[in-house]
């Protein structure tokens, strides 16, 4: 069994950013990357500092290289189970944590960092999900700057979807707001309408594609098309929490998703249980990600050390 300062579950932009703080604090690290990074689908992220129109995978590639400098391992699967133990060697009423892998390896930690992420639930629209992350975006700052001046499809999966229209308004003259049937309140149709933002109540039926697989536009419930060279849609955020829930963190229900409640440093309703990035919120920004996992590995790493020195006033007393 291994044994470590903190487990870190999940290898993304959060993840590497907190365990680059604890190691650079001499924690002993190890963070369980199970590969599947939300943006994985994107061939560029935009809006992060120093890495703009980069891909967001040789991020990672770079991060997981910074990381071998630190006593921090970087290993590839799946938690399989993670349970808070009992543990002769620790102080009373220290958190310690089990972490069973997809491989049968046995880790122990002191801390445990959940940064898994989460999964984005599509409109079911046919052809959508084939241009996810090409044609159909979510994020205007993300990738609205790529498509100025072009025509562009919002497509609603709830009134509020109307300030995504408005935002990428400010980048094109030519936008198209699909209600999907949602009635929209008259301070939000005026706002549309005064900006030249056309609406559109009939629901798209389709996205479709050239024969080059190149987005093309949308097709309405009656045949009629929209031609379009972005469509931006606003998905589910769903959040991986699973290990969070088997640890009985506590949630609410946010957005339509039991969302778990974390503190400013990332703390769970769980001693010794943080999580960060993603899991705690549906934002999208690689530059909030890196942001929130930096904070709570300090975070953790300040509560560590609490924790030695109750230890080392017990050891002399």
């Amino acid at each position: 069994m291994g044994t470590w300062d903190v487990v870190i579950v999940g290898g993304g932009s959060a993840g590497l950013s907190a365990a680059l703080m604890l190691g650079r604090s001499r924690r002993s690290v190890l963070v369980v990357d199970g590969g599947r990074p939300r943006n994985a689908p994107a061939q560029h992220m935009h809006g992060v500092l120093g890495r703009d129109h980069t891909s967001p995978l040789d991020l990672l590639a770079a991060g997981r290289a910074e990381l071998t400098r630190y006593d921090v391992a970087v290993e590839s699967g799946e938690v399989a189970d993670v349970a808070e133990i009992e543990a002769d060697d620790a102080e009373p009423g220290a958190p310690v944590f089990e972490v069973v892998l997809d491989s049968g390896e046995r880790h122990r930690a002191r801390r445990l960092l959940v940064a898994t992420g989460l999964r984005d639930e599509l409109p079911d629209i046919p052809g959508l999900a084939e241009q996810w992350g090409r044609g159909v975006v979510l994020c205007p700052y993300c990738d609205g700057w790529e498509v100025r001046d072009r025509r562009i499809a919002v497509i609603a999966s709830a009134a509020a979807n109307a300030h995504q229209a408005q935002l990428m308004r400010q980048l094109s003259a030519d936008v198209v707001f699909c209600t999907q049937g949602a009635v929209l309140p008259p301070a939000t149709r005026a706002g549309l309408d005064a900006r030249g933002i056309v609406i559109e109540d009939r629901s798209v039926r389709e996205v479709f594609a050239d024969e080059g697989g190149r987005l093309r536009g949308i097709r309405l419930e009656d045949g009629s098309e929209w031609e379009a060279d972005a469509v931006f849609v606003a998905p589910r955020a769903v959040p991986h929490d699973d290990l969070l829930r088997r640890l009985r963190a506590r949630s609410m229900r946010q957005g339509g998703v039991d969302q778990v409640l974390v503190d400013d440093d990332g703390r769970t309703s769980v001693r010794g249980l943080y999580a960060a990035g993603n899991v705690t919120g549906p934002r999208s920004s690689v530059p909030w990600a890196m942001s929130s996992g930096s904070l709570t590995g300090a975070a953790i790493n300040a509560d560590l050390v609490d924790e030695d020195v109750r230890n080392a006033i017990d050891a002399r007393g």
